[in-house]
């Protein structure tokens, strides 16, 4: 109950300055105006949509041949992993810090809760517009996270275990320093300045009926969603989770699907759906998809290798989605935001690496040799001429139930693929030794 409280006071101090400034008499009307999902409407994505010319990019769509043979659907990727941040976040951050500054509501500054693409949203806008801004983050946030974050000029703030503890800090400080809390996806402007994405997508391809969205709070797919009804009343838009942060999912579906506690596409790890959002979400959204861990890692390493693009894992997401239920797209013109493009380097290798072993392009081969001079030499001569390449080669005599003159030798090889695989096979069978891949 405190943290609710915080909450309701701090929204109340910013209703009222934001009346003040426009004139208005009724802090409660402002509070429900803020809040009343139905006031996000075609007008206010428009004015967003003026306000952040020349403050975000106006990212291209375009389609992608590769995807959309391998998919069956016609696939056009809008590329918001572009803009300056990395992520369409800056379009709502913009938008309410612009709505902010309008109203005079953030004189003493703003203050925001993130572990990501939020955060720096809000901190390089506060910082063109002139205003503190304080993120406050939960202590695991990556490095890399955090000194971006800094270097767009915000006090960062490391707090608690949790994004759960990190809001209720956040909101504690909002109300001890007069600060303006900045949602990531339940309020009405951020929605708006998220919608510009769908805005622009249309423009850009008329022609799409279909939109499949990253869901997480549910801020971008509220937007677009909102935008694209207006403009193209029949178009299908289907909303996307990761199976492990099912919350909007079973809001909408009436489910109960188990959350986990960690998922490749942190940016859309949301534990509870925004009220704002889920209101949109039920009334325009046609239907919810759940992705599987894989899927996701699949979709990036195809996006990196096709499109020569890097994202994050719910920049995935949507092409996950095509990849997981590929005939349920068959044939339509489907557009896919790329929504964000910060993922860690070492995660991103390890993707790499798991992929290349899911394909066969990366494999273990256990071979059995006499334990004397010359056998290994033979063994990598085989796999040179087979056209493979030796990343490791480890020796194992202890270990094993073969014979003491014997020795087990692993080979971690690059290959072009399962059939390729086969033939490096085929030649040490062929060159007189036992061998095997182990799965």
């Amino acid at each position: 109950m405190e943290v609710l409280q915080v909450r309701r006071t701090v929204h109340d101090n910013a209703a009222a300055r934001a009346l003040e400034a426009t004139g208005r008499n009724s802090p409660r009307l402002g509070v429900f105006e803020a809040h009343n999902a139905r006031m996000v409407t075609i007008d206010d994505i428009r004015q967003a949509a003026e306000r952040l010319q020349g403050q975000v990019l106006n990212t291209p769509c375009v389609e992608s041949r590769t995807l959309s043979d391998i998919t069956g659907a016609q696939v056009f990727l809008k590329f918001e992993n572009l803009q300056f941040t990395a992520s369409f976040k800056e379009r709502g951050a913009c938008n309410k810090l612009t709505r902010l500054v309008e109203a005079g509501g953030a004189m003493q500054g703003v203050i925001a809760m993130s572990a990501g693409n939020h955060a720096q949203g809000v901190a390089y806008h506060a910082q063109r517009l002139g205003l503190r801004a304080v993120i406050v983050m939960p202590r695991f946030t990556p490095g890399v996270k955090v000194e971006r974050t800094r270097g767009f000029g915000a006090e960062v703030v490391l707090h608690g275990d949790t994004l759960d503890d990190a809001r209720a800090h956040a909101f504690a400080l909002a109300e001890r320093e007069q600060l303006a809390f900045v949602h990531p996806y339940d309020d009405a402007d951020i929605v708006a300045g998220q919608g510009t994405v769908g805005l622009e997508m249309l423009a850009q391809l008329p022609e799409l009926d279909t939109l499949v969205i990253a869901v997480g709070g549910g801020g971008l797919i509220a937007g677009i969603a909102t935008a694209a009804r207006a403009l193209k009343p029949g178009i299908e838009i289907v909303g996307v989770q990761t199976a492990r942060f099912p919350a909007m999912f079973n809001a909408i579906k009436g489910e109960n699907q188990p959350q986990g506690s960690s998922t490749i596409a942190e940016g859309i790890a949301v534990g509870s759906p925004g009220r704002i959002t889920q209101d949109i979400i039920g009334r325009l959204v046609d239907d919810m998809l759940l992705v599987q861990e894989a899927d996701i890692e699949q979709a990036i390493l195809m996006l990196l290798e096709i499109e020569k693009t890097v994202v994050e894992g719910a920049g995935a997401a949507g092409l996950a989605a095509l990849l997981h239920t590929p005939g349920r797209f068959q044939g339509k013109k489907v557009g896919l935001v790329l929504c964000g493009g910060n993922i860690d380097p070492l995660l991103l290798a390890a993707i790499i690496e798991r992929g290349m072993v899911r394909s066969g392009r990366l494999a273990r081969i256990r071979v059995s040799a006499t334990d004397h001079p010359g056998s290994l030499a033979r063994i990598t001569a085989t796999v040179a001429e087979a056209g493979a390449n030796i990343d490791e080669v480890q020796h194992q005599r202890a270990f094993t139930a073969l014979a003491a003159q014997n020795v087990d030798i692993q080979l971690v090889v690059q290959t072009r693929g399962r059939s390729h695989m086969a033939d490096v096979l085929a030649a040490l069978h062929r060159a007189g030794f036992e061998a095997e891949e182990l799965r």
